[in-house]
């Protein structure tokens, strides 16, 4: 299957020398949603920018759902939605003039019967009249999104969708982010809340400083990076981890009532039962036992410090 939206060698360099994106290959697939996870500075927002014609970039191709965004802007431009970081809107206008003015702007007749199913969608309906300046922060980012689905793209960028907006509103939204992708509508977006991604993304990109260092299905990487916790809860605190242990990698937690173990669930030998035995040998009892598989969060800080550590060798 031919993806919708194709990236190669895509990089970008300022008139100051300043490399914000290295040589970047990526394949988007029709109707999954990509989480790009980085942190701030990484590059995320460069590439967002220069896939939706905002900023230059220095090299590389980008085709979106089969048109160059270059060679052929317009059609690629019609098929891509944007919902950006910032809230820019005019404050004075009301919400559906806005929605109606951003669909024409991509050259789509009028259709109020679209425009109502999208500010229904976003809860937005009984506010089309209101002007921007009297919704909330909430309700601004609603509209936000309303404006980037009103032309009906294929593809939609949501660049840090949720930033600002309470718990209840972010679930609100990544509900609707799953029923776009029911309705066919690709989704990438990218976020510092890593619960997001692991909520919701079927494939997970890192980047940081400009370089995409792994692309993975989003289920996969938890099985191949994330690694389990043991945790005992001792029936006696220790003041110390016994010298006999020190096979094993474990940390005293708790004011020593907790033995932590950190494996790989996924090797030959987790080590585990040898250590339930060793424990009993040495007449170290325990009451309580849990395992705990490795957040995202966990797999994504780890991936940055490894790469920027082998970067600064």
């Amino acid at each position: 299957m031919e993806p919708i939206l194709s990236i190669r060698g895509l990089s970008k360099t300022y008139v100051t020398g300043v490399q914000a994106l290295h040589p970047i290959d990526l394949d988007i697939n029709k109707g999954e949603i990509f989480a790009l996870l980085g942190p701030n500075g990484a590059g995320k927002t460069t590439l967002i920018s220069i896939i939706c014609g905002i900023v230059n970039a220095s090299a590389g191709t980008v085709t979106a759902d089969g048109f160059d965004i270059w060679k052929g802007f317009r059609a690629a431009r019609s098929r891509i939605g944007l919902v950006p970081q910032e809230l820019t809107t005019d404050a004075f206008e009301t919400v559906w003039n806005t929605v109606c003015l951003s669909r024409g702007l991509f050259g789509k007749p009028p259709s109020p019967a679209v425009l109502e199913r999208v500010l229904k969608s976003l809860s937005l309906w009984d506010k089309r009249d209101a002007k921007i300046m009297t919704l909330s922060g909430g309700m601004k980012r609603r509209v936000l999104i309303a404006k980037a689905l009103s032309h009906e793209p294929s593809i939609l960028f949501l660049d840090e969708p949720t930033a600002g907006v309470d718990v209840e509103l972010r679930r609100d939204m990544w509900g609707l982010v799953r029923e776009l992708r029911e309705q066919g509508v690709t989704i990438i977006l990218t976020t510092h809340y890593i619960e997001e991604a692991e909520e919701m993304a079927d494939r997970v990109g890192v980047i940081t400083k400009g370089r995409l260092i792994l692309v993975e299905d989003k289920d996969a990487l938890m099985k191949k990076l994330g690694r389990k916790t043991l945790t005992l809860a001792l029936q006696e605190p220790l003041q110390a981890i016994p010298p006999e242990l020190s096979e094993w990698d474990l940390r005293l937690k708790v004011d020593g009532n907790e033995l932590e173990y950190v494996f790989d669930s996924h090797a030959e030998r987790t080590g585990v039962p040898s250590l339930l035995r060793r424990l009993a040998d040495l007449g170290v009892g325990f009451k309580d036992l849990n395992t705990e598989q490795s957040s995202l969060e966990e797999i994504f800080v780890g991936l940055v410090h490894s790469t920027e550590a082998e970067a600064a060798q």
